[in-house]
C-alpha cells in the first residue's frame, strides 16, 4: 500500500498522488478499487461521434445549398438545407430526451411523436402536399401514439397509468374537436382516430382501472 510522506497516511488503490496535500506517493500500488468504466467511456465517445456527425451534415448541407446553389429537382424554391437541418437538430433533441432521468415513457413517446409529426406538416408544406399530410399521416400517426401508450399503461408497473389515459384521451379527441368546429365536415382518418381514443380510452379504465383509483387517491392524498 502507498503511503504520504508528509501526511503520514496509507492510501489504497492506484493513486500517484497524496489525496489530501497531492505530493507524490512512495509504494507499491494496491490496485484500484473500482473498475474502470470502458462502457460509459465508450458511449460518450459514440454520442460524441455521432453528434459530430449530424452537425458536419448539417453544416455541409447549408454550403452545398446556399453557396453552391444545389436544389432539388422539380422543388428549386426548397431551401432543403434548412429542412434536413431541422430534422437532424430534432433528432438530437429526441436522444437527449431518451437519457433524461425522471421522464415517463409516455411523456417520451408522446413528445417524441408530436416533433416528428410537426417536422412532417413543415416539410409537407414546403412540397407542397400539406392537406395529403393533415388528412391522413397526422391521424395514423396520432392513432398509433394512441395504441402504443395503451400497451405502455398494459405493462406499467409503477402506478402511473392515469398519464396513459389522459394522453389517450385527449390526443385522439381534442384534433377532432378543432377540426369539427373549423370545418363543416371531418375527414374520415380523424373520426377514426376519435373512434379510437374513446376505444382504447375504455379498454384502459376496464383493465386498469383499480390503478388509476389507488393512484388518484395517492396523488391527491385521500
Amino acid at each position: 500500500m502507498k503511503n504520504c510522506p508528509y501526511c503520514q497516511i496509507e492510501v489504497g488503490g492506484d493513486l500517484k498522488k497524496c489525496p489530501l496535500c497531492q505530493s507524490k506517493l512512495s509504494g507499491q500500488s494496491a490496485g484500484p478499487y473500482f473498475p474502470k468504466q470502458t462502457t460509459q467511456k465508450i458511449r460518450s465517445f459514440l454520442y460524441k461521434l455521432q453528434l459530430f456527425i449530424i452537425w458536419t451534415v448539417i453544416i455541409a448541407g447549408l454550403g452545398i445549398d446556399f453557396l453552391f446553389n444545389v436544389r432539388i429537382p422539380y422543388f428549386p424554391q426548397v431551401r432543403w438545407s434548412l429542412i434536413l437541418a431541422m430534422w437532424l437538430i430534432a433528432f438530437e433533441f429526441g436522444m437527449m430526451r431518451q437519457f433524461t432521468k425522471g421522464t415517463g415513457s409516455s411523456r417520451k413517446v408522446t413528445m417524441m411523436v408530436f416533433i416528428i409529426l410537426a417536422l412532417t406538416l413543415v416539410t409537407s408544406y414546403y412540397f407542397g402536399v400539406l392537406q395529403f399530410a393533415l388528412d391522413w399521416i397526422a391521424p395514423i400517426v396520432i392513432t398509433g401514439t394512441m395504441i402504443a401508450n395503451f400497451v405502455l399503461a398494459m405493462i406499467d408497473k409503477k402506478g402511473n397509468a392515469m398519464v396513459y389515459l389522459l394522453t389517450i384521451l385527449l390526443v385522439g379527441v381534442l384534433p377532432y374537436i378543432v377540426l369539427h368546429f373549423r370545418h363543416k365536415e371531418t375527414p374520415a382518418t380523424w373520426i377514426i382516430c376519435m373512434l379510437s381514443s374513446i376505444i382504447l380510452f375504455v379498454g384502459s379504465v376496464i383493465f386498469k382501472g383499480r390503478s388509476v383509483a389507488a393512484e388518484i387517491r395517492r396523488r391527491l392524498s385521500v
